[in-house]
């Protein structure tokens, strides 16, 4: 092999393959696999958690677990899940590994804070699990007062200090995505030109600055009223319950949409490549991102209208609620738009993407009922907030996780994976995610209360059905896994442009090299220039994988 020929095959993956070379690495595709790796442990132990739990809600009476242990698993799985897995998923492993390719940069502002972004994630991580393993918690993942400072005998401080420093991770990553997408982008890389998964990044990166320094403070004042007795919550001496409340759902909140605007970014990328058609209202969708992270600041009262607060406090939070459902409905009908007369190829991403679509949607329209005072009076603290907030968080954020893996696995790694197991896997989750969350709206509706293991006999059959759901999208998020790694070993090489797609990520080699790109992209145009000089579109619908094509990235200079 000619030096030319071995350097050309040096990619981020082999440059350097000791495990000290990742430790300490400050390539941020390398920091990207490191978060990916982190979440899926953390993932799995909260599969597990929830698991058990599900198996306990198939008998009225329980099966197997005693109230507490039921209360320290639904803990478990809610802080784990909501802090080690759905807040980084997106933003730090996709959008670690993309945010710098898209926008034609050697890698992110602050390489070394990027790094230290994952210890502290880890090291978070370890606390809230030996918090949680150790002696558990039973105070939900809400932590709320007075029960976490003054009658829970779990390990509440250890856990509230991991969350406290998984913020710090999300803190330091917010201000590097900030900063890179100021500061680095490639000549030309104009702001309506970049990818609006760029966009949504960007628009999570403000909230992790603004929210989570909120979270952090909220956690150690609770810490120190329990550990040292001050009078922050506690109303025997001056403190308030509710402020804690106040304080968590102000951060709360916008973290639902840092969890789902980065999947929107995804969903977005995914159905302009595989409707091979320019995204419908680009500004729009644009001022929508902005919009929702900037009026999700305003809504944290909407979880407060049966704690008491006044009825014209109510009132505003509720018109709010109404008021930030408008530029996600405008960004489900523009993705609609989008699809219109598209050349549509459905692949595993669209797959997930449209499951993205459908779920997200079912999730936004039942956050109105919860939006209006008189439902949300009727159906609070029960399953039917359970199932709105998986429809958004799960069945959005994770199918639009899966979408993205799918979509970049060819850049990351430079294989294919098998598309019939990907298309399976795909229609296998959807069914299962449904088959688990739908029943719960109804149970809701009928009064069952979440976070009980005993309850009346008549909502059996929901609970089965939801644990045999459960069943069907275990299976369903074990695949890809499988399939994946195969892909690693016996998968066919991946070429730079597998799908035709635009965008700069995709006129580097697969996988990049360590400085991703050998010389400085080209910047078209437009975003997501699929047909450059108005060309009509090609008669085969197939993409370029599946024709078994090779083909150049649109608008690039040839």
């Amino acid at each position: 092999m000619t030096d030319a020929v071995a350097a050309a095959a040096k990619n981020y993956l082999n440059e350097e393959t000791t495990l000290g070379s990742w430790l300490v690495t400050t390539d941020h595709k390398r920091i990207a696999i490191l978060f990916a790796i982190a979440i899926t442990i953390f993932f799995m132990i909260g599969g597990i958690a929830i698991g058990l739990v599900r198996l306990e809600l198939l008998n009225p009476r329980g099966a197997f677990l005693s109230d507490d242990a039921y209360n320290k698993l639904f803990t478990l799985h809610g802080v784990i899940m909501v802090w080690f897995f759905l807040i980084p998923s997106i933003p730090n492993t996709l959008g670690n590994f993309l945010v710098p390719l898209m926008i034609g940069a050697p890698d992110m502002a602050f390489p070394r804070l990027n790094l230290a972004s994952w210890y502290l994630n880890v090291i978070g991580g370890c606390f809230a699990l030996a918090a949680l393993i150790a002696g558990g918690v039973d105070t939900g993942w809400t932590f709320y007062t007075p029960l976490s400072t003054s009658f829970s005998e779990g390990n509440v401080a250890l856990a509230a200090i991991g969350v406290f420093i998984a913020g710090f991770s999300s803190i330091a990553s917010g201000v590097n995505f900030i900063a890179t997408v100021h500061m680095l982008r490639v000549k030309g890389m104009t702001w309506f030109r970049l990818p609006l998964f760029v966009w949504a990044i960007y628009a999570t990166s403000v909230i992790f600055v603004l929210a989570t320094p909120v979270l952090a403070t909220t956690l150690l004042l609770m810490t120190a009223e329990r550990v040292f007795h001050l009078p922050v919550f506690d109303p025997d001496h001056g403190g308030d319950p509710l402020l804690f409340q106040h304080l968590f759902w102000f951060y709360s909140h916008p973290a639902v949409y840092i969890m789902v605007l980065p999947g929107m970014g995804v969903v977005t990328e995914i159905v302009a490549c595989f409707a091979r058609r320019r995204v419908f209202g680009y500004a729009f969708m644009v001022y929508a991102l902005v919009a929702i992270a900037g009026v999700g600041f305003f809504v944290w009262g909407h979880h407060m209208f049966v704690s008491g607060q006044s009825p014209l406090a109510s009132l505003v939070f509720s018109f709010l609620s109404f008021v930030v459902a408008v530029p996600s409905a405008i960004k489900v009908f523009n993705w609609t738009a989008t699809l219109y007369r598209g050349q549509i190829s459905f692949e595993a991403p669209m797959l997930y993407a449209l499951g993205f679509i459908g779920l997200f949607t079912i999730g936004g329209l039942t956050g109105l009922f919860l939006a209006s005072i008189p439902v949300d009076i009727h159906v609070h603290d029960t399953y039917f907030v359970v199932a709105h907030f998986h429809y958004i968080m799960v069945g959005g954020a994770v199918s639009a996780f899966f979408g993205g893996l799918h979509f970049w696995w060819p850049k990351i790694t430079g294989k294919l994976y098998s598309e019939a197991w990907a298309r399976f896997a795909a229609l296998l989750m959807f069914f299962g995610f449904n088959f688990t969350f739908f029943p719960q709206f109804i149970m809701g509706y009928n009064g069952m209360p979440r976070r009980y293991h005993a309850y009346p006999p008549e909502f059996q059959v929901y609970h089965v059905m939801s644990t045999i759901g459960a069943s069907v999208l275990a299976a369903a998020y074990l695949l890809p896994p499988i399939y994946l790694c195969w892909s690693l070993f016996a998968g066919k090489k991946a070429g730079d442009n597998p799908w035709g797609a635009a965008g700069l990520e995709w006129q580097t080699t697969s996988p990049p090299p360590k400085h991703n790109f050998d010389h400085s992209p080209d910047v078209p145009n437009q975003p997501y220039d699929y047909h450059p000089g108005g060309q009509a579109p090609q008669a085969d619908r197939r993409s370029p994988r599946r024709a078994g094509q090779t083909q150049e990235t649109p608008g690039a200079a040839t």
